[in-house]
């Protein structure tokens, strides 16, 4: 699969965010921090990844092509603040009281745990699963987790653990 070229004022509006979050976050905390390296390589459904010890932010260039602004201003600093807090406080919950703190104190900005963009594009196969209120759509690693017995999921409104739901499909 060919990679997808990023216009440059796309690659130089998530630069512009990331310098302008490190320097708050430089200036909060009375230091510099290092730039992190940016790939725009990040593939399925997620908007980003932060590499701890590699100090890098990976973006998921399909997902910044389709929402722009919008994927700059909540992905950018979302993955700036697992590397600070990272650097800050070392291993902790990903999206814990500390990350929430970096995200709403330190880079003011909402601390949202997941992106809500329309992943359709990015959706190769989905596994329809079933609790108590309604039906959900697993991706393909969930759905492989699950079906190797590795973890179960919960639904985050009833809070019944999901059932695949049967397709006519399984043999």
């Amino acid at each position: 699969m060919k990679p997808l070229r990023i216009p440059i004022a796309l690659q130089q509006g998530v630069m512009q965010c990331l310098r302008a979050k490190l320097a708050q976050a430089g200036e909060y905390f009375d230091c510099t921090f290092p730039e992190p390296a940016i790939s725009f390589q990040q593939r399925g459904t997620s908007a980003g990844n932060a590499w701890l010890e590699r100090w890098e932010i990976r973006l998921n260039p399909q997902l910044l092509l389709e929402n722009q602004q919008r994927f700059i201003d909540e992905v950018v600093p979302h993955e700036l603040a697992h590397l600070l807090v990272y650097r800050q406080f070392g291993r902790v919950a990903p999206h814990g009281r500390e990350w929430r703190w970096m995200m709403m104190t330190v880079l003011q900005t909402p601390a949202r745990r997941t992106h809500e963009f329309d992943s359709a594009a990015v959706r190769k196969s989905i596994f329809p699963y079933r609790c108590g209120c309604q039906q959900h759509a697993l991706t393909v690693r969930r759905h492989n987790r699950v079906i190797r017995g590795e973890t179960q999921y919960r639904c985050r409104r009833c809070g019944d653990i999901l059932q695949p739901e049967a397709t006519g499909t399984e043999r």
